[in-house]
C-alpha cells in the first residue's frame, strides 16, 4: 500500500517519490532518503509527527526501492499508519499480536516506570568507570526502531516464533518474507569486522539476511545510550541467539559472529 493514501499530508521533498512511496519501501529501507535522516531530531526527544512533516526537506538519493538506506524515522511510520489503520494503538497491537501469544511476559512497548525492580538501567563508560543514566525516553517516540523493552527470557520466546517453533503465530508465509532478500547492503567494514569475509548482505523486512559460510543468517542488532541488542538465527540448523547488553563495549559486535563461527565448527 501506498503510504500517501494512508498517512494523509504525507510529503517528500520530491512528488514522484511521494506518491511511489509504500509499506515495504519504508519496512526495507530502501525509501531512497538520504540515511538516518532526522536522527537528529530523535535524539533531541522531539515528537514523531512533528518530524515527519518536515521529511519534505531531506535530500532524495534515489527513487522508491533503488537504493538500500537506513531510516528510524521512516520505518517508525508504521506507527501511525497502524493505528490510523486499525484504529487501535500501536503499543496494543504489539501486545495482542506479539507479547501476549508469544509469552513475552515481561515485554512492553514505551516509557518503563523507574521504580520498576526488574529494569535493567543502561551504562557509560567515563574516566571513572562504569556510570548509570535513566533511559533515553526521547527513542519512544520511534517505537517501531527503538521502543520496546525485553527480557532475555522475552527474546527466547521471540527466537522460538522466529525459528518456526510457534506456527499458530508465526506461519511460513511471513517466516519466509522475513528471511527473502529484498536489496543489496553494502554495509561499511566496521559493521562485519569480526566476522570472517563473505559478500552476500542484504536486507529484507526489517531484518539483515547474511549468507555466511554456506548459510542464511538473518539478524538484526542496535544501539541506543547504554543498551545493546543483538539478535540472530539460522533456520537451516535450527539454533539462534539473543544477546542484550547495558553497557558499551566490544563484546556486543563479537557475540553472534563468535557463535556461528564455533557452532558451524
Amino acid at each position: 500500500d501506498r503510504v500517501v493514501d494512508l498517512y494523509p499530508g504525507f510529503a517528500l521533498k520530491d512528488s514522484v517519490s511521494t506518491a511511489d512511496l509504500t509499506i515495504r519501501h519504508l519496512l526495507s529501507h530502501t525509501t531512497g532518503l538520504v540515511p538516518y535522516a532526522y536522527d537528529n531530531l530523535v535524539e533531541a526527544d522531539q515528537e514523531l509527527p512533528e518530524i515527519i512533516e518536515r521529511l519534505d526537506e531531506v535530500d532524495i538519493s534515489a527513487p522508491p526501492g533503488e537504493l538500500y538506506g537506513y531510516q528510524n524515522v521512516l520505518f517508525s511510520m508504521l506507527d501511525p499508519i497502524a493505528r490510523r489503520t486499525t484504529g487501535v494503538p500501536y503499543q496494543v497491537l504489539l501486545e495482542e499480536k506479539i507479547f501476549k501469544p508469544f509469552g513475552m511476559e515481561d515485554a512492553s512497548a514505551g516509557p518503563v516506570d523507574g521504580e520498576n525492580p526488574n529494569l535493567a538501567y543502561p551504562h557509560v563508560k567515563t574516566r571513572s568507570g562504569y556510570v548509570s543514566l535513566n533511559p533515553h525516553k526521547g527513542y519512544y517516540n520511534v517505537l517501531p526502531a527503538a521502543g520496546v523493552n525485553a527480557s532475555i527470557s522475552d527474546m527466547e520466546q521471540w527466537l522460538l516464533g522466529l525459528l518456526g517453533q510457534k506456527p499458530e503465530m508465526m506461519p511460513d508465509t511471513i517466516l519466509t518474507s522475513l528471511s527473502t532478500p529484498v536489496i543489496y547492503t553494502p554495509l561499511k567494514w566496521r559493521y562485519t569486522r569480526y566476522w570472517k569475509p563473505f559478500r552476500e548482505r542484504y536486507y529484507s523486512l526489517g531484518w539483515r539476511i547474511y549468507n555466511y559460510q554456506g548459510r542464511k543468517i538473518v539478524y538484526h542488532g542496535g544501539y541506543i545510550r547504554g543498551y545493546r541488542a543483538e539478535l540472530a538465527f539460522c533456520t537451516e540448523e535450527n539454533v539462534g541467539i539473543a544477546f542484550l547488553q547495558n553497557s558499551p563495549n566490544g563484546l556486543a559486535s563479537r557475540c553472534v559472529p563468535t557463535f556461528f563461527d564455533l557452532y558451524f565448527e
